[in-house]
């Protein structure tokens, strides 16, 4: 098995764990209540709800996010981003209040550790076991964070990657099903984010649906990435997922489990992260095989391009940056520009454009055709900046790459977030060719910082950039063929217009940093799709 299907759960086999763990301690704080969940907490949680509900004679209806990652407590990318910035955006809305679900890591934020509150413990049956689960809740601004704690599961080095992945998942959604009766927050709405929470509408029409207290409930599952599916042999359906074998049609894919092919048939509604890849990934080209299942629940299926924190991102008041600016006053911008090419060694020059990239090393970010570019690039008088880690090859592809042309191009192989800030705000333009990119974020970022987009016309790239042409209109450039010539020839244009014309490429970086990436305007579009499935 290679790293990477430990990591996506692609794995055709898992490591079944035969120890039953029935009192594994909590990993924050140990209870000191029973499992009936009468704690001072949980009585509180309930009084808050009553209040609001005195306050406003209409109750508002509730969302209930589950995910496997959520910044600011747990992230490794995108996912992690969504879940710590939407339900926030909900609940200014004021329609719905929304609340997350997630795991508790072992890398919890230790300073964090104190302000957990605990509600309930109890006992999850998964096929034969019977695992101890314990229940916090945190407030973070206006939403409230729930966790599900067992040290056994989650107490590990890294939040994916493990061999029974399928087994802590499938623990994961069933406890999160659990638990909902004690939550003080029956949700209207379980909405679910890729395969390791596919298990939630699966086992809820399966096992809960007609239960006592869990009538009623719609499920949504929203596709971050359709490229990790949650991929397992047949032969552990009942012994890891706990599915009896007489419904293993439910789950079944190509004479395999892959449990996102079975939430995308059981959920109410399907989501995914930009209109464009509602669309493409009912192509071959792009669905990995569940073309032909997406297709059949077209009518389900609807694109909501993701938004940024636009206070995180936010270069008025970033502490990461060297100087501050903002959209009517840009002058600062040199100043991080200037910042950023001392603190990496490249010679201090105002007038050399510098081209950046921030992204995972795999191919499907475009750098085989960045690897084919590269030399004709590199011969324009140009900086570059690639800051990021993934796959061995190209992690030493780009290493050497700063070898060769020292003074021109650094290579930064870390996952590193202030240096990241200090790159979208000093550099002039930012590269994105991915082959595939179901929303993206870092080309929202970049117009946030004025730094100008190159991307290929793809997923969210093509529905959020908008191509500059000749500069006066768009927030920047886009090229559609999928070859190194044309990824080029975008850079051309964006060089030209910086080099020939400085009022037009201010005109360019303005609109850039005035594009609206808030979180409002996705809240409000899954508010309408709640309303349609409600």
């Amino acid at each position: 098995m290679t790293m990477a299907e430990k990591k996506t759960g692609t794995a055709k086999n898992s490591v079944k764990t035969k120890t039953t763990v029935k009192g594994a301690a909590p990993s924050a704080i140990k209870p000191k209540q029973d499992i009936a969940c009468k704690t001072e907490i949980a009585a509180k949680s309930i009084q808050e709800n009553k209040n609001s509900k005195k306050a406003d004679k209409t109750p508002k209806r509730k969302v209930l996010f589950v995910g496997s990652e959520a910044f600011p407590f747990a992230g490794t990318g995108g996912l992690g981003e969504v879940l710590g910035s939407l339900p926030k955006a909900i609940n200014e809305s004021g329609e719905y209040e929304a609340r997350v679900i997630l795991p508790l890591y072992g890398s919890f934020p230790q300073e964090r550790r104190k302000d957990l509150e605990f509600v309930c413990w109890t006992f999850v049956r998964l096929a034969w076991r019977n695992q101890y689960c314990g229940l916090f809740r945190i407030k973070e601004g206006n939403t409230v964070f729930y966790f599900i704690d067992n040290e056994y599961y989650f107490k590990r080095s890294g939040l994916y990657g493990h061999l029974d992945d399928g087994e802590r998942f499938a623990f994961f959604c069933r406890a999160v099903l659990d638990i909902l009766p004690r939550l003080d927050f029956m949700p209207d709405i379980l909405h679910c984010n890729d395969w390791q929470t596919a298990l939630v509408p699966i086992y809820y029409k399966l096992f809960y649906m007609y239960a006592d207290g869990y009538r009623g409930i719609k499920t949504i599952f929203t596709i971050h990435n359709i490229e990790y599916q949650g991929w397992y042999s047949r032969n552990i359906i009942g012994d890891v997922f706990g599915i009896p074998e007489n419904e293993f049609g439910s789950i079944e894919h190509f004479g395999d489990i892959n449990l996102m092919k079975g939430a995308i048939d059981y959920s109410d509604a399907v989501s995914t992260v930009s209109p464009t890849y509602a669309e493409e990934i009912m192509s071959p080209e792009y669905a990995h095989g569940l073309d032909g299942d997406l297709r059949r629940n077209k009518h389900k299926l609807r694109g909501i391009l993701n938004g940024i924190d636009t206070v995180t991102y936010d270069p008025e008041t970033n502490p990461a940056l060297f100087a501050h600016y903002s959209a009517d006053d840009k002058s600062g911008k040199a100043l991080n520009k200037a910042g950023l090419q001392k603190m990496l060694w490249l010679p201090v020059r105002k007038d050399v454009p510098l081209i950046v990239m921030i992204t995972r090393l795999a191919a499907h970010k475009g750098l085989d055709i960045v690897r084919a570019a590269m030399p004709e690039l590199l011969s324009r008088d140009i900086q570059m900046i690639v800051l990021g880690t993934g796959e061995h090859d190209y992690e030493s592809y780009f290493s050497h790459l700063q070898e060769l042309y020292d003074g021109k191009m650094r290579a930064v192989i870390a996952f590193n977030k202030d240096l990241s800030h200090k790159i979208y705000a000093g550099a002039d333009m930012f590269l994105m060719p991915s082959r595939s990119e179901p929303c993206g974020l870092s080309q929202m970022m970049a117009c946030r910082y004025g730094t100008v987009p190159i991307v290929r016309e793809t997923g969210g790239l093509k529905d959020s950039i908008t191509d500059a042409y000749n500069g006066d209109f768009g927030n920047g450039y886009k090229f559609a063929r999928y070859a190194a010539d044309d990824l080029l020839g975008a850079v051309d244009r964006a060089l030209g217009l910086y080099r020939d014309y400085a009022d037009k490429w201010q005109g360019l970086t303005d609109r850039a940093m005035r594009t609206d990436f808030s979180w409002k305007n996705s809240a409000m579009e899954y508010i309408k799709f709640y309303g349609e499935i409600l």
